[in-house]
């Protein structure tokens, strides 16, 4: 079984309670590391800046408190993964189906229609999943 360590779970932290919960399902099932929940305003503003979220400070669902947005990588951590979606397919799977058993409605950044076809999408971000209550 796989754990979080210091850094993710400092991360996991500044969640709200119901992402913490799918989380910490999905942690014993798959391997992956908490990159970022809460987002103040210079860090929601560099990430689109970056191009890394459509939403400036404070629209995006990372700059509540708690964070009802949360960004995890699979691990071990390579760059490469940003353009290989079916590492990010893997991924949301497990988030996914833990969400689904626990019945909290979330979304992933890969399919923001959730209409199971991510190749609709402009937009793809892998590593984001979102509470829709």
């Amino acid at each position: 079984m796989y754990t979080f360590s210091k850094r993710s779970r400092e991360q996991l932290n500044t969640c709200h309670p119901k992402l913490v919960q799918v989380l910490e399902a999905a942690i014993k099932k798959i391997d992956f590391s908490v990159i970022e929940g809460h987002r103040g305003e210079a860090e929601q503003n560099r990430a689109f800046a970056e191009g890394r979220s459509r939403l400036r400070w404070p629209n995006s669902k990372h700059n509540k408190m708690p964070s009802e947005a949360v960004d995890i990588w699979p691990y071990p951590f390579k760059p490469e993964y940003w353009n290989q979606i079916e590492v990010w397919e893997n991924l949301a799977k497990v988030v996914l189906e833990c969400a689904e058993e626990l019945g909290i409605k979330i979304r992933w950044g890969g399919d923001w229609n959730q209409n199971g076809d991510w190749r609709d999408e402009k937009f793809i971000d892998g590593p984001h999943f979102e509470l829709m209550e």
